[in-house]
């Protein structure tokens, strides 16, 4: 990847007890973009091991959830005229090796939300009949097909990032709520294939508050886009 490709875009990499896995995801990711970590309160050494691979650390002092970290980083990459972000989790799932297709879509289409679109016959039972049923479920609350409504592998453009600013979302729902309003603002939103990692790993969210937020947001997006 030609430096002049990616030269304005950062990658964010929103992160919570992560440090099995923070140091492998920076090494990769690294080869692509700059880096801004933001530690979402982490009681272990994550703030720590990524300050020592040498990137930018934003630490957040108590655990604030996914949508908190992902606004402190958005509010930095606008201060710092980034064009746009790519945001990948910290735990190992979503490759770093996909980057490029990322910023290439950006290219071609200038869309201003790109997400990364998981493969759900690698999921296990549980978790992709959840998702299936997710997906369903919003895509009939935005009136269109939406691919992947909880990947947090994303790109998105300083555009997209100044509109959801003033979310009061906190956690995954801060994702879903992006989609609602680059639809609502009639902003392009466009999708890449990603691979697929799922080894097994615990997870942060918690099934039944997950269920009750999703089931709200749901109900609320349908709403909204009612009076659009």
């Amino acid at each position: 990847m030609e430096q002049s490709a990616s030269e304005s875009i950062l990658a964010v990499i929103p992160a919570y007890n992560e440090s099995r896995q923070i140091g492998s995801v920076i090494q990769l990711a690294s080869k692509y973009l700059p880096i801004l970590v933001v530690d979402d309160g982490s009681i272990d050494d994550t703030a720590q091991i990524a300050e020592n691979h040498g990137v930018q650390v934003y630490r957040q002092v108590t655990n604030q959830g996914k949508g908190a970290a992902l606004r402190e980083a958005f509010r930095h990459a606008i201060g710092s005229s980034f064009a746009a972000v790519v945001t990948l989790d910290a735990d190992g799932q979503h490759d770093p090796e996909d980057i490029p297709a990322f910023i290439q879509t950006y290219r071609d289409t200038r869309a201003d939300l790109i997400i990364g679109a998981r493969d759900f016959s690698q999921i296990p039972g549980i978790r992709r009949m959840a998702n299936t049923l997710g997906r369903w479920s919003f895509s009939w609350a935005v009136g269109q097909p939406i691919m992947d409504n909880q990947s947090g592998y994303r790109l998105i453009t300083s555009r997209m990032m100044a509109a959801v600013l003033e979310s009061k979302e906190k956690g995954f729902e801060f994702e879903v709520e992006m989609i609602v309003t680059c639809i609502r603002e009639g902003y392009q939103l466009e999708w890449v294939p990603i691979r697929t990692i799922y080894a097994g790993e615990g997870s942060h969210i918690q099934p039944l508050k997950h269920t009750i937020e999703f089931t709200r947001m749901v109900l609320e997006t349908k709403r909204r886009m009612r009076e659009r």
